[in-house]
């Protein structure tokens, strides 16, 4: 019997070191593309935000982008 890829059994910290190869294997590109749409699926809470703490921040336009 085959065990499903996608599932994996792995300590927090292999799974840590796993995702962060993986992660940097990207180009900085996909990184961004990938951060965005991770943020777009789950947005941070009003604590987590950079407004209170003066971060650089990234708005997202509802109208897309215009040309």
């Amino acid at each position: 019997m085959r065990t499903d890829p996608r599932i994996r059994f792995e300590t927090k910290e292999e799974s840590n070191a796993r995702r962060e190869r993986e992660f940097m294997a990207l180009t900085p590109w996909e990184r961004l593309a990938l951060y965005l749409r991770e943020i777009t699926r789950n947005p941070p809470t009003r604590e987590e935000r950079g407004e209170a703490k003066g971060n650089f921040i990234i708005w997202k336009r509802a109208d897309g982008v215009r040309g």
